[in-house]
């Protein structure tokens, strides 16, 4: 159901832009940055929050990580993650899955500055195995979501020693 959402969101908002079905799973961002031979940061993932009683997707670069600080100055609340269970009752989509697109409901939809690092991002599209290439701002349009700064840089990996 989840996935055949999303197939029908595009078809009638954007029909140029095709769900990408992988046989490899890209329900990660390491496993989907593979699967579409992109960097880790241009995978958008999507996270599922509560803020106070408020629930929200928030679609942030594949590397970037939350930064309470900043989500509690903007929402005004601490970040909650939801529940699987939750999850797919909210969106309809299952972990791994879940996107901005097709929703089972309306939710409000948040995209992070970190998005408007990369021309092209690949979020998930309702299935652990499939995505989307797609601009970071024509999604935001696509969602209507609002553009936020809540999350920080990426971790740089640690410097090897030559011990």
């Amino acid at each position: 159901m989840s996935l055949q959402s999303v197939q029908a969101f595009f078809a009638s908002h954007a029909p140029e832009i095709q769900v990408i079905e992988t046989e490899a799973s890209s329900a990660t961002v390491a496993l989907a940055a593979e699967a579409h031979g992109v960097e880790p940061d241009q995978i958008a993932k999507t996270i599922c929050l509560r803020a106070g009683e408020t629930v929200l997707l928030l679609v942030t670069a594949g590397t970037r990580r939350l930064d309470n600080r900043k989500f509690r100055d903007h929402f005004g609340a601490k970040p909650r993650m939801l529940g699987g269970e939750d999850v797919v009752e909210l969106t309809s989509h299952p972990i791994g899955g879940v996107c901005p697109f097709g929703l089972a409901a309306p939710l409000s939809i948040y995209c992070d500055l970190s998005l408007k690092d990369h021309a092209i991002v690949v979020p998930a599209a309702g299935a652990t195995n499939s995505a989307v290439r797609i601009a970071p701002e024509r999604m935001a349009e696509l969602v209507s979501a609002t553009w936020v700064d809540v999350c920080g840089m990426p971790k740089e990996p640690a410097e090897q020693s030559d011990q």
